[in-house]
């Protein structure tokens, strides 16, 4: 009798199989299998099918986008379609204040504002404190003893820098931030000839590889495993590939996403200094309380395994085009306003 093929995972009718497999063997005739140690033997053997049919049946479901539970397999297979899931983005305030030079004798022409954290606030409901970061020094003009900070837009979260240095000694070299939660839109990275080479460049995300070139100084990210990222840059086709010894520094920001939305009192923390005969000053007073001009908004958590289900064919359908209806119900809630929670789409010739 040929082994018969197991159609369930049911560990009961496994075993049933197998015992009704073994009583076909005339070496088994008026074998009692209920009494004997046979019973155990089968037991082990049905255990065992149970666990390689499930197994293997996780296995196959992780093959396929649609099945697949696992984040780190999701965006694996989106990535194969040119899906890059949305990031977790920080919410960003806008904020002034300003500083009282008339303690510092003589007045400085002009004060920096550091980048990395500026100002703290608690969450709405008061359960949670974040620090806000800004991502660039900004320099302003003291006029009449006073130095105006207006308008600065504040990012939620911990200003972070990662430095690599690039060997082409070594071919699996990958550059991988190690924290998560970070807001992609807020990368920074720059590439200077060494370490201790004083000029830098500045490299820019870039999605696809239109309309650049060779000498294109841009970066990649794709996400991996434990919702982090790998930078990665061009190789000399497409995009500038990197020479041996250059030194790499990555600035990102580390959000708590949608948690930081409506905070709207803040308090200063940030670092403030001014230059006086190629000496850097601190300044630590005249600073005045912050003023709220826009509360933090735009916060959101990284895209769900569902929403990267729904969309990642979609957009690969697309091929970042825009021109049928569909493709701007595609692009319009995974790439443009992903706060979209419905859209309807038409075009002059159906009006």
């Amino acid at each position: 009798m040929a082994l018969v093929n197991f159609s369930n995972l049911d560990f009961e009718q496994v075993k049933t199989s197998l015992r009704d497999y073994l009583r076909s063997n005339s070496n088994f005739t008026d074998y009692d299998f209920e009494g004997s140690n046979l019973s155990s033997i089968l037991d082990v053997l049905a255990y065992n099918t149970y666990i390689t049919s499930y197994n293997a049946n996780m296995v196959a479901n992780e093959v396929f986008i649609d099945s697949a539970t696992l984040r780190e397999n999701v965006v694996s297979l989106a990535k194969n379609i040119g899906y890059l899931p949305r990031s977790r983005k920080a919410a960003s305030a806008v904020i002034s204040f300003f500083i009282d030079t008339s303690n510092i004798s003589p007045p400085p022409a002009t004060i920096t504002l550091k980048k990395g954290p500026i100002v703290t606030s608690s969450s709405k409901f008061g359960s949670q404190s974040f620090v806000f970061s800004i991502l660039e020094d900004i320099t302003v003009p003291v006029f009449e003893g006073v130095a105006l900070f207006d308008d600065i837009v504040v990012y939620e979260g911990m200003l972070l820098t990662s430095n690599f240095t690039f060997t082409s000694r070594n071919p699996n070299q990958k550059f991988i931030l190690p924290n998560s939660g970070i807001d992609t839109d807020l990368i920074g990275v720059t590439v200077r000839g060494n370490e201790q080479s004083t000029s830098k460049v500045k490299y820019i995300l870039q999605d696809n590889l239109l309309e650049i070139n060779s000498d294109s100084k841009i970066f990649f990210i794709q996400e991996i495993e434990g919702e982090r990222y790998e930078i990665f840059f061009g190789d000399g086709v497409f995009g500038n590939a990197l020479e041996e010894g250059n030194f790499i520094t990555i600035d990102y920001i580390s959000s708590n996403g949608d948690s930081a939305n409506g905070s709207n009192q803040f308090s200063f923390s940030g670092r403030l200094s001014y230059n006086r005969n190629g000496v850097e000053f601190t300044v630590t007073t005249g600073i005045s309380l912050v003023t709220t001009v826009s509360p933090s908004s735009g916060g959101e958590n990284i895209e769900s395994v569902e929403s990267i289900r729904k969309f990642a064919p979609k957009v690969y359908a697309t091929q970042n085009r825009a021109v049928t209806s569909d493709d701007y119900e595609t692009l319009i809630p995974s790439k443009i306003y992903p706060e979209t929670e419905s859209i309807s789409v038409f075009g002059g010739e159906e009006v």
